[in-house]
């Protein structure tokens, strides 16, 4: 019998039944004859630089990689060549954004512009604290958390106090801005409006009446553009923190019942200091919310495509969950540029390796709950359909595999051999794999120097009788 591998369960001393989602492995929608998807180890990180500090924010100008790494304001060359190009200060994640002649980037409170050859402060008391900036319609828009300031059309580096803007349907502080189509969107704590430009004297951006949305974002860099529209970290007035796409002037949450336990187990200021971006790669449109110690990932695409929400965990532990070390991906020489949260290494996302940063990382997943109407079954045989022999030359790769007949605790591991490189044939196969009396989860898990792709779970099951 084929058992599904897309997504697991497990239970919790709650008495809640869990879904286990798969750990670097992403799920591919694709009909290869052996089953309607299969689950394909993430890109490993290759370090091809070294930086100032952790990486703080990253963006693509002019054809150019710029990064915040430390403190620091840095280029990367396609070669690798970190050049220093000033001292931005702060800690913590940056915004950044660029007008036709002018880099902007936001840090610690404060406002600096890269013309392609200094970088300089914008000075201007009237600027006031910096949390996020944009550009748009020939203006750069900052936010202190209170008001929408706009500089100066001739000149970026003064704020006329005449010209501030505010979001306040609802006395929620401003958490930070985006654009989509040449409209502003101010997203609050509890709730997000929309403005446009219509000119004037004033402060030229009006409230598009109708377009408020009456959920905003939990922090400042806990949104992005996903899939036309804005993906958020965040919650309405007196509700629990879940993740949701802008859909007109009203929201669609995308996180699920085991998202959200998830996110109730951070505090406010820890969800608050979460990064979310977004990533479009071979059909596949990703949302990642960088956490403490792990990073969440949601696929637009294949959610749709499997009809149900396509959600797995991103690690660099060797053993189940941990923080993710490659942040800020941005599509720069032909490849995803990123940088380590943690230290100064930059280096780019690749399928041709599953290590992160030289170091191996492990994968997981397991099944739904094998039932057969509480009758047991004996297990004889389980193989797993995969695409062995792909691993670094030298390696020999094991999948080890237990079980559980109640959600938390698990037996014994028992271990298969995974294919050595050129081993195309190789079966991933267990024997004798004892029996259940009611139900029983099956998990899988390796720590491979290759990539790897598993299509489905088969099993010789003798089922027992009353």
């Amino acid at each position: 019998m084929q058992i599904p591998i897309i997504q697991g369960v497990f239970s919790d001393m709650s008495a809640d039944f869990r879904t286990a989602y798969p750990i670097n492995l992403t799920a591919v929608p694709k009909q290869q004859g052996i089953s309607q998807g299969y689950l394909c180890s993430d890109e490993g990180i290759v370090q091809m630089a070294t930086g100032q500090g952790s990486d703080r924010g990253a963006i693509v100008w002019n054809g150019v990689c710029y990064r915040v790494s430390g403190t620091k304001l840095v280029s990367v060359s396609g070669s690798g060549l970190v050049t220093v190009l000033g001292d931005v200060g702060g800690t913590g994640p940056v915004s950044m954004d660029y007008s036709f002649d002018r880099l902007a980037i936001a840090s610690g409170g404060n406002l600096f512009y890269w013309n392609g050859s200094t970088l300089t402060q914008v000075t201007d008391p009237d600027l006031g604290t910096v949390l996020d900036v944009l550009f748009v319609d020939g203006y750069f828009m900052t936010t202190d958390g209170e008001f929408l300031v706009v500089t100066e059309l001739n000149d970026p580096t003064s704020v006329d106090p005449v010209k501030y803007g505010s979001s306040e349907a609802d006395p929620d502080p401003v958490k930070g801005m985006a654009k989509l189509t040449r409209e502003v969107y101010a997203l609050n704590r509890y709730t997000t409006e929309v403005f446009q430009n219509i000119g004037g004297s004033g402060f030229p951006f009006q409230r598009v009446d109708g377009a408020q949305v009456m959920r905003g974002a939990i922090g400042t860099h806990t949104f992005c553009p996903l899939a036309g529209t804005l993906a958020f970290l965040g919650s309405g007035r007196n509700e629990a923190p879940g993740v949701y796409l802008i859909n007109g002037g009203s929201t669609v949450p995308i996180s699920t019942r085991e998202i959200d336990t998830i996110l109730e187990g951070y505090t406010e200021s820890q969800l608050a200091d979460a990064v979310v971006e977004s990533r479009v790669h071979k059909k596949h449109e990703l949302l990642l919310i960088h956490l403490p110690d792990k990073c969440l990932q949601y696929d637009v695409n294949a959610s749709a495509a499997l009809e149900t929400p396509a959600w797995s965990i991103k690690s660099s532990s060797t053993d189940g969950e941990g923080q993710y070390l490659a942040i800020h991906a941005v599509w720069a020489y032909d490849k995803w540029i990123v940088g380590d949260p943690t230290s100064d290494k930059i280096g780019y996302l690749t399928r041709a390796t599953d290590d992160h940063w030289s170091q191996p990382v492990g994968w997981e997943f397991s099944t739904q709950c094998i039932y057969n109407e509480s009758m047991g079954a004996i297990f004889h045989e389980l193989e797993l359909i995969s695409l062995p022999g792909r691993t670094m030359s030298g390696a020999d790769p094991v999948v080890w595999t237990s079980y559980s007949n109640d959600g938390l605790t698990w037996s014994q591991e028992q271990s298969a051999a995974a294919g050595k490189m050129g081993q195309y044939e190789n079966r991933v196969w267990w024997a004798h794999q004892g029996m259940m009396r009611q139900y029983r989860i099956q998990k899988f898990r390796g720590a491979d120097t290759g990539p790897v792709a598993f299509a489905r779970l088969e099993a010789r099951i003798e089922p027992l009788g009353v």
